[in-house]
């Protein structure tokens, strides 16, 4: 959808996905420490989960007409920005259209004029003057990703500890540098290095556009080839027509009075509003004119 929607100003489409390590990890130890604790709580089978993503990953490399950006050392967010920002070298200057619904992209645009962001969740594009300060996003840091302020020390999520007070009036104050405490400027240095996209270390940079340089995609026969090898009668069927299609249907188990469900259709000739219609008339036949 995405895809058929910006490819015409835009070019093709790129898909990044994460790298199975994480630079920032080796970086900053206490990088996303609550996130493993949070897993192994969670009734979720995690390692399968990410089984699952790996291999969806390595088909789609292996069977769709779409280039996709895999760097192992890094995360999704670091190829996005630096594909992004590496169109901004002499003779470029490319459009580019990051779908994401992730506010930390719209730091690419502060000096930009050829970067936009469209948010799939709020369905519309978002922009730098939106509320964003990356100045103020460093001094604060990130508790999400477990990243503390730059009053605090590095392992205030991993002990606990309550983060000291990061006040507006010293965010304000401390845009010039040379007034903030030495401790705070190392602990600004370190959060700038973690949030900073520009900051990513120079290596995981070449690395990014050497697997971007090396892209590849498979032949657009391919695809249908591979549904039909996996017996994804549906998807092949529903190609060109308006129906929906729905199989598979079972109960869920997790969750009361549930059910799952296979959905398919083809959305460029169906869309949401088409839908809707229809549902509408199905109601108005079957449930209103009974009662």
């Amino acid at each position: 959808m995405y895809n058929k929607k910006f490819r015409d100003k835009y070019g093709a489409m790129v898909i990044c996905t994460e790298g199975r390590k994480n630079w920032r990890k080796d970086y900053f130890p206490e990088y996303k420490f609550k996130r493993k604790a949070t897993r192994e709580k969670s009734t979720l089978d995690w390692p399968e989960a990410f089984r699952i993503i790996n291999l969806v990953t390595e088909e789609i490399i292996e069977n769709m007409p779409w280039y996709v950006v895999n760097v192992n050392s890094c995360e999704a967010d670091d190829t996005i920005a630096h594909i992004a920002l590496s169109t901004q070298e002499f003779g470029q200057h490319e459009d580019v259209m990051i779908v994401s619904s992730d506010k930390d992209f719209l730091q690419l645009q502060a000096n930009t004029d050829n970067i936009q962001q469209f948010s799939p969740m709020l369905k519309k594009l978002i922009r730098q003057e939106d509320k964003f300060d990356l100045h103020e996003h460093v001094c604060k840091g990130d508790s999400s990703d477990g990243v503390p302020n730059i009053l605090s020390a590095d392992d205030t999520f991993v002990t606990g500890v309550r983060q000291s007070p990061m006040t507006k009036k010293k965010i304000e104050e401390w845009r010039d540098m040379s007034l903030m405490p030495e401790d705070a400027q190392r602990n600004y240095k370190r959060n700038s290095t973690l949030i900073d996209l520009r900051e990513t270390p120079k290596d995981v940079q070449d690395a990014i556009l050497k697997a971007y340089g090396d892209r590849k995609k498979a032949h657009a026969t391919k695809a249908m080839n591979y549904l039909i090898k996996k017996r994804c009668r549906n998807l092949i069927e529903c190609v060109g027509d308006f129906a929906t299609f729905i199989s598979r249907i079972r109960q869920d188990s997790t969750i009361d009075n549930g059910i799952n469900l296979w959905c398919v259709s083809d959305n460029l000739r169906k869309g949401a509003a088409l839908n809707a219609v229809q549902i509408a008339e199905t109601l108005g036949t079957r449930v209103l004119k009974k009662g």
